[in-house]
């Protein structure tokens, strides 16, 4: 019996803090040109209530699958490699961000390849997954499929 007249006067008490609260915004211009907004109407100026609108997005649905979230892909290269050339304008042209690694310009880069034990270029990573060389069919199947 005791818990049940505690709970009638948690109640009231309980509804008064969930109350909505609605804020009226107030914009004014200074004497200098100068936009203010205030949540208090000032004294010494005339101001105009603002209206505002809130959207809340409650949940987006979307076809994840043309947004390849997570595919990092990364190329070592050298300069004079013409496939290596082909995949970077290819990556370009699909708007395909990339990293690459010139294999004689970075020693870093140098060792990451000969620790891959690689012999040729292009080395492309799509995420865990590697492809030596470049055709658009066969990047294409690495990089849409997991």
């Amino acid at each position: 019996m005791k818990s049940a007249k505690i709970n009638w006067i948690l109640l009231p008490v309980l509804l008064l803090s969930v109350a909505v609260v609605e804020a009226e915004i107030f914009k004014w211009t200074d004497e200098h040109g100068k936009v203010h907004f205030s949540d208090k109407q000032p004294a010494d100026a005339e101001a105009s209530e603002v209206k505002l609108k809130i959207n809340t997005i409650k949940s987006v649905s979307f076809d994840s699958s043309i947004f390849n979230f997570g595919k990092k892909v990364v190329i070592y290269s050298t300069e004079w490699c013409s496939y290596c050339e082909r995949a970077k304008r290819y990556f370009k042209r699909k708007k395909i961000k990339y990293t690459e690694y010139d294999i004689e310009k970075s020693s870093k880069a140098r060792r990451q390849y000969k620790k891959m034990g690689a012999t040729g270029v292009p080395v492309i990573l799509v995420g865990k997954r590697r492809m030596n060389g470049f055709s658009e069919a066969g990047f294409e199947k690495v990089y849409n499929n997991p």
